[in-house]
Parts: C-alpha cells; sequence; structure tokens
C-alpha cells in the first residue's frame, strides 16, 4: 500500500501545473528553428496552465557573436541570472543551450544541487570546425563535460540520438518537433510566377554552416532562390549572381514561398533536426537533402523527397515526388506531442 500511495502522490505532481524556467542563449530577436521550437514550447505550456519564465541573452549586457552579429552573447550573467532565478523560484530548469547563459545556469544548478534538463540543438562541433578550423574532437569533449550532469538530454532525432551516445552522452531522451499545420498549406502555389520553373528553394539561416553554395553551384534547370539572411549572403549573391536573394520572409509571405516552389533544397550537414523540412513538406514541396542527421530521420519515404550524397541527382528526382503525400508526411508531426515529450522529460524539485 505505502508503494502504491507513493506512486499515486507522483502521479498527482506531475500533473500539477509546473513552475519551469528556460535559459537559453537563442531567443528573440533572433530567427531560427531553436528559437521557433522553444517559443511554441512556451505558448503551449503555458495553455495548459504551466508558468514558464524564459531568460534570454535580452535581459543582460551583451555583445555580438564574432562573425555572426545578430547573435548576441550575455557577458558574465551569473550574478545577475542567479537574482533572476531567486525572484522567480522555479520548480523545473532547462537550459536549452551551451552559450554564456547556459553554462552559468549550469553552474547555478550545480552548486544549489538543483537538477536540470538540457536539449542537443546544434551540432556546434562540426559548426565550429566548419567556422573556425576548430578540431571537432574538441568541441565534443567540451559538449560533454556540459550536458554530463544533466538528468536529460533532449535530442530530436533517432540518428542524432544515435550520434551522441557513441560520442559518449548519457540520459538521452526523445524530443522530436511539429511543424504548423494551419500555416504551412500547399496551396496558393502563385509565389514565383515571374520566374522560370522549375524553382529550387533553399530557406533558413544564410552562414557558411548551412553549406548553401554546395546547392548554388549546382547545374539545375529552372531558379535557385534564397530565403533568409546571414553573414554569408552578401558574399554568395556575389559568387551566384543568377541566383534570387529575397532576405528574410515572415507570416504568409513564407509559406506562401514554401508552396510556390518546386523542390526545397536543404544542403546543411550539420543541422539535428531542420524545421524548415517540416515546413516545405507541409506545404506540399518535396526536399532533396544529402543522407544526413534531420532529412533522414524526416525523409523516410521516396515519395516525398530524395536523399543522395549527389546533390543535383537529388534535386533533380525530387522533381517527379507527390506534393499530395509530402504534405500527409508531414501531418504526422504534431507540435501537441512535442510539448507533451518535453514536460515529461523535465526534472521537478523542492527548493
Amino acid at each position: 500500500m505505502p508503494d502504491q500511495v507513493l506512486t499515486l502522490a507522483e502521479a498527482a505532481a506531475e500533473q500539477a501545473p509546473l513552475r519551469l524556467l528556460i535559459v537559453t542563449d537563442a531567443w528573440a530577436p533572433q530567427v531560427n528553428g531553436v528559437v521557433r521550437t522553444l517559443t511554441t514550447m512556451v505558448e503551449m505550456l503555458r495553455a495548459r496552465g504551466d508558468m514558464v519564465e524564459v531568460v534570454g541573452p535580452d535581459r543582460f549586457n551583451s555583445l555580438p557573436m564574432p562573425g555572426y552579429a545578430e547573435i548576441r552573447l550575455a557577458v558574465a550573467p551569473r550574478r545577475k541570472l542567479a537574482q533572476i532565478v531567486d525572484a522567480y523560484m522555479p520548480c523545473a530548469v532547462h537550459i536549452a543551450t551551451e552559450g554564456p547563459l547556459g553554462w552559468a545556469m549550469r553552474g547555478i544548478c550545480r552548486r544549489r544541487g538543483w537538477p536540470f534538463t538540457t536539449a542537443f540543438h546544434t551540432k556546434f562541433a562540426e559548426y565550429l570546425e566548419a567556422r573556425a578550423r576548430v578540431p571537432a574532437a574538441w568541441s565534443w569533449r567540451v559538449l560533454r563535460h556540459f550536458h554530463r550532469p544533466a538528468r536529460a538530454v533532449m535530442a530530436a532525432t533517432p540518428s542524432l540520438r544515435t550520434e551522441l551516445a557513441r560520442q559518449g552522452f548519457a540520459h538521452i531522451r526523445p524530443w522530436t518537433r511539429g511543424v504548423d499545420l494551419s500555416r504551412f498549406r500547399p496551396e496558393p502555389r502563385d509565389a514565383f510566377e515571374s520566374l522560370p520553373r522549375p524553382i529550387f528553394l533553399y530557406a533558413g539561416r544564410v552562414a557558411v554552416e548551412k553549406n548553401i553554395a554546395a546547392f548554388l553551384s549546382l547545374d539545375l534547370p529552372g531558379s535557385k532562390v534564397v530565403i533568409g539572411d546571414g553573414p554569408q549572403r552578401a558574399e554568395l549573391a556575389a559568387r551566384f549572381p543568377s541566383a534570387h536573394f529575397l532576405g528574410y520572409r515572415e507570416n504568409g509571405v513564407l509559406a506562401r514561398s514554401y508552396a510556390g516552389a518546386d523542390v526545397f533544397v536543404f544542403p546543411s550537414r550539420t543541422d539535428t533536426f531542420g524545421l524548415v523540412l517540416l515546413e516545405a513538406l507541409a506545404s506540399g514541396t518535396p526536399v532533396a537533402a544529402f543522407p544526413v542527421t534531420g532529412p533522414l530521420d524526416v525523409v523516410t519515404d521516396p515519395r516525398i523527397g530524395a536523399l543522395d550524397e549527389d546533390l543535383r541527382a537529388a534535386c533533380l528526382r525530387a522533381l517527379d515526388c507527390d506534393r499530395a503525400a509530402a504534405r500527409a508526411h508531414a501531418e504526422a508531426f504534431s507540435w501537441d506531442a512535442s510539448a507533451a515529450q518535453f514536460r515529461d522529460n523535465l526534472v521537478r524539485f523542492s527548493r
């Protein structure tokens, strides 16, 4: 009987509203998949009655990230962060990123004996190797150290979880992603009426780790379109003058752009998921990508896209894919399921 009573009490506690603190170096006004994911989690948890406080770099003195000015990094945040934490009095802590705020919150939790969870959003080892020639093995060592005390390390896909386990990570838990099916739809398809078809579209950050040059250098029919901005935009626009660089597109314009394309090209080899893949598929647009983490986990049906080390071959094969099947595949990815997984992975504590 005592075991049964304890189990019931624990179950009741799990259903009680949370007082969650999320600490993240990626937050508005940044525009990327991490921010979109966290914003959606906050909205959905608050809608179910949980209290959620997000601490991002906007609350601190900050400096631009070298080579990526739109990303601000908090400077010496620990003292102010501790004050924010004490004022809020959380019963669960999630550390979303491995930047200055993430390290500071990790230190606070370690000193106080608080359990916490983390997530693996970005392949920083490959990112730093691509941008700064830092050996990936060095970065993996730092990342293992950062995540080691976490009660759960959340990762979006099976292939990423396998890679993390191979790299020596423990307590790895699934946390999938979703897509807004009411926002991203197959119709209308009139976004690029003035451009020669077929339309091959990339959408996302325009930065070296996204490997966009691998797409723009391909010999393809029709038009190549790039939506998004970032530190490599000017360089790529100069190198590939025939491509169409449209900058940021938000609200309905972005969704219409997805739907208006014939193929969505995802040349990145360093993403852990790629929300844009789901957004394109929800818009009925098939995907062409390399067979790497992210595309391997999302593009699991040859009717909805093509994965190939020959990216040009993948792009041409994707032209023959089934747009209705692409939409149907995306409908299986739910933000409700993502939020439920995220909440179940969190660890409560008493102050």
